[in-house]
């Protein structure tokens, strides 16, 4: 068996796909209605997505009745405050709640976590 993807669900899987792709330098890979990827240039497990027409934003944290992640992705980054401006410019949006001193938390435009994150 090989891990070959994620996938994460949106409203708009290009959209998101190209957010991924704008994000990391990956190339797009499949592109057809409601299904896109990214992958990483040099192989190894990329990232799918996945046009969910019931698609419910997740709220983070989540609260009591709001709709939970499911999942987030740990980008290791050389520097937080560069990375962070490049995830900012590409259409990401800085999270509010910020857990750690070392880890950026952002939000994709479908509203998925993700954080940035150096190796101390």
């Amino acid at each position: 068996m090989k891990l070959s993807a994620t996938v994460l669900d949106a409203p708009d899987a290009q959209a998101l796909a190209r957010f991924y792709r704008d994000l990391l330098g990956w190339p797009l890979g499949d592109d057809e209605p409601g299904w896109a990827t990214v992958r990483p240039p040099d192989g190894g497990a990329g990232l799918s997505f996945q046009t969910e027409t019931r698609y419910r934003r997740p709220t983070w944290p989540a609260g009591d009745g709001d709709q939970q992640m499911m999942a987030h992705l740990d980008i290791e980054v050389d520097d937080l405050d560069t990375a962070g401006a490049h995830a900012v410019a590409t259409g990401a949006t800085l999270a509010e709640h910020q857990p750690q001193d070392d880890v950026r938390v952002y939000l994709d435009p479908a509203g998925h976590p993700f954080c940035l994150w150096i190796r101390t």
